[in-house]
């Protein structure tokens, strides 16, 4: 037996049972008092024995492969009972050895299952986060104690409706994020939002957009109302335009509705810096999804009305007739934007405007949509309204230039034959033409003696119609007469005394803002002028310096530089002080030198110093009749009071610097240039010496302003 266990390979593989048992014995703290007996005396295995190298290999291969994480066993109660009588002291020195031998892997780090990399970037990062982190002084609250989110939107919305914008953002950035770092929620960025939005700041709002999806919040339908009012009150209209499509389209393809309020923002913004086609698509898009049109949609559409310059008088009428239709009753900001249709568009093309406006309307009621037939209401077909056909009002605004064109020339032949240009077959071949074609087009019939729609006043039938009326138009009716000027399209809806008598037949009274419109369209005169003042005394309205201010301007616009001061003194009457705007009115009826400098003296005498608006009217009439001493005159009194030139200006005296083309002083002589070169001498030393006007950022007064304290905190 002895000589079997003398064997070398059953000692090897004694030896590795025997590690095995140790290993197990000092991970578990497990005492076998036979192991030591049966491997040395036993085995008789000396320490310079060759199996002891075999021994030590297997015992490392085998602690690197059974020191693998596991559940501690639960010890014997004998064992426990054992250690009990073991003293404290040999019991914490037992546990102070380390668990494992030299060279071996300790099972503290063998058990990490993750590891983090690091390099020297990384280091030093963390070095000056650290550096910054104890430089910088410790935030206190405005409170005292940490606030919540929805205290900052408390405090935000208070702000924002004290016309503190930039303070808000400065709280919400610098306090809420940097300070406090409290985690901002939805209503957070949608009440800076709106605030930008009314402002017109589309950059920052959009930002705080992309920022707010960023951190995984949701977007509300208030959320894309401020962003879509930002586009409409941005000052570029071009990029804003940009952003609303983009935005629509990623609404579009993410499938989310919009609400009537949403729509709506989306409809002034289309209204605002596009089209009135885009509108009407927008419109569209509102029919379908089922909101309601009321008067506020129909603003909008007003309001892309007076974008077209040259057509917007006869597209806003056009759309107010549409809103009557539907059975929408006008409001006191409906009249006020069609008084600006009024003031600032043309009505396009008469003929056009004639065979459209002056046409029969049919005065069965429209609703907004087409309904569900209601099986037990006994109701005829014909009695039952009509739904709204879209593609045939569109139709009627975008008239194709085909029968334009076709119904101008009928126009034109009608009057030949009046005028008796035509000879008699010649009036009859053109006379059935005309006929042939106006029916197939569903026009006007125009007749030979056709009667003018504006005529004398002192005409025993002078009845003009109200277009702001469809019912008032007579068969008779046949074209428009010339419009050329605002108060001939005043004279259209009515003048002033029809225009508000439609507004007493609505139950409406005018407010300061129609008074004010009117002022700028009436005819000039002090007769216009006291039935304003007459309409103001008998709805109380208390009259302010920008009515008076509109008095002026169309009095000085006719060159009647006597009437534009009388209205002044009937300010200084009611105890109004005149600001900068009402001399530069003033200042377009001044023609003369002596005028030009009075003026300036007369605001010196109420210590009212001129800006550069001012001095650009009176270098517009002093460019107007080509008086280059008034020039000079101008320019030195701008060098004197250290009033910097505007962009405007400069283009102003730059065209008057110039030669007009196709002259040549050697050939003829002009007695209006003579001393055009003694002015462009001294207009080129007075660029050298004056310092020009930089235009302001629109978006400067929104940047927080840094305080002296912070700048050297930061230094």
């Amino acid at each position: 037996m002895l000589r079997l266990l003398s064997h070398p390979c059953v000692r090897a593989r004694f030896c590795i049972a025997d590690l095995c048992v140790q290993h197990y014995c000092v991970k578990y703290s497990v005492t076998v008092p036979w192991l030591s007996v049966l491997t040395s005396n036993t085995l008789g295995l000396s320490s310079t024995s060759p199996v002891r190298h075999i021994h030590q290999q297997h015992r490392q291969f085998a602690a690197s492969v059974l020191h693998t994480p596991r559940r501690k066993p639960r010890q014997r109660a004998d064992v426990i009972e054992s250690t009990r009588n073991i003293p404290q002291t040999e019991r914490n020195a037992e546990n102070s050895k380390p668990d494992h031998a030299f060279g071996e892997y300790s099972p503290e780090y063998t058990n990490r299952t993750t590891f983090k990399k690091s390099s020297p970037q990384y280091m030093d990062l963390r070095y000056s986060e650290g550096e910054d982190e104890k430089l910088r002084p410790k935030f206190r609250s405005r409170t005292g104690q940490k606030n919540t989110p929805y205290w900052y939107f408390l405090q935000c919305k208070k702000l924002i409706k004290q016309d503190k914008l930039p303070e808000a953002l400065d709280m919400f950035e610098t306090e809420m994020l940097q300070g406090e770092r409290l985690q901002p929620e939805e209503y957070n960025y949608t009440v800076l939002m709106g605030g930008c939005g009314r402002v017109g700041y589309i950059k920052k709002a959009f930002k705080l957009y992309q920022d707010m999806k960023k951190r995984g919040l949701e977007p509300t339908e208030a959320t894309y109302t401020a962003l879509f009012n930002a586009c409409a009150e941005s000052p570029w209209k071009q990029p804003a335009l940009e952003q609303a499509l983009k935005l629509e389209q990623e609404l579009r393809r993410k499938n989310i509705l919009l609400n009537a309020i949403s729509h709506r923002a989306l409809l002034k913004t289309m209204a605002l810096t596009a089209d009135l086609q885009s509108s009407l698509r927008v419109f569209r898009d509102m029919l379908e999804s089922g909101h309601p049109i009321t008067q506020e949609t129909f603003h909008c559409l007003l309001m892309s009305c007076v974008k077209d310059k040259t057509a917007g008088f006869r597209l806003a009428l056009q759309v107010w007739h549409q809103m009557l239709k539907l059975g929408i009753k006008p409001d006191t900001h409906n009249y006020n934007i069609l008084l600006r249709a009024t003031r600032d568009c043309g009505i396009g093309d008469i003929a056009l405007a004639s065979k459209l406006l002056l046409k029969k309307q049919n005065h069965s009621p429209l609703t907004l949509g087409v309904g569900k037939r209601d099986r037990k209401a006994k109701i005829k077909e014909s009695s039952r309204p009509r739904p709204l056909d879209i593609d045939a009002f569109e139709s009627q605004l975008f008239v194709d230039t085909r029968s334009q064109q076709t119904y101008t020339k009928s126009i034109e032949s009608t009057e030949e034959c009046r005028t008796g240009k035509m000879d008699l077959h010649t009036q009859e071949a053109q006379r059935e033409h005309i006929t042939r074609t106006t029916d197939s087009q569903g026009a006007l019939q125009v007749y030979d003696s056709y009667i003018m729609s504006i005529c004398s006043p002192g005409s025993s039938a002078f009845s003009p119609p109200n277009l702001l009326d469809p019912a008032t138009v007579r068969s008779d009716d046949v074209s428009l007469g010339t419009v050329s000027s605002a108060s001939d399209r005043l004279a259209l809806i009515g003048s002033m005394e029809g225009f508000l008598g439609k507004m007493a037949e609505q139950g409406l009274q005018p407010t300061l803002k129609t008074l004010t419109l009117l002022a700028d369209v009436v005819e000039p005169g002090d007769q216009a002028v006291q039935a304003l003042l007459s309409v103001a005394n008998e709805n109380k309205i208390k009259l302010d310096v920008p009515f008076f201010n509109s008095l002026i301007r169309r009095a000085a616009n006719t060159g009647d530089l006597k009437g534009a001061k009388a209205i002044l003194e009937m300010m200084s009457n009611r105890r109004l002080f005149p600001d900068v705007q009402s001399f530069c009115n003033v200042a377009l009826a001044c023609n003369t030198k002596h005028e030009g400098l009075q003026l300036l003296s007369d605001m010196e005498s109420c210590r009212i110093a001129p800006n550069a608006h001012v001095y650009s009217a009176l270098i517009r009439q002093a460019t107007r009749r080509l008086d280059y001493v008034y020039l000079k005159e101008i320019l030195a009194s701008m060098q004197e009071k250290q009033v910097a030139p505007n962009e405007v200006i400069l283009r102003q005296l730059e065209f008057a610097a110039q030669y007009p083309p196709n002259y040549d002083k050697y050939k003829s002589k002009n007695t209006y240039l003579e001393k055009i070169d003694g002015f462009r001498g001294y207009y080129q030393v007075w660029l050298q010496i004056m310092p020009g006007q930089e235009t302001p950022h629109p978006w400067a007064k929104f940047q927080a302003q840094k305080t002296a304290t912070e700048e050297d905190t930061e230094k």
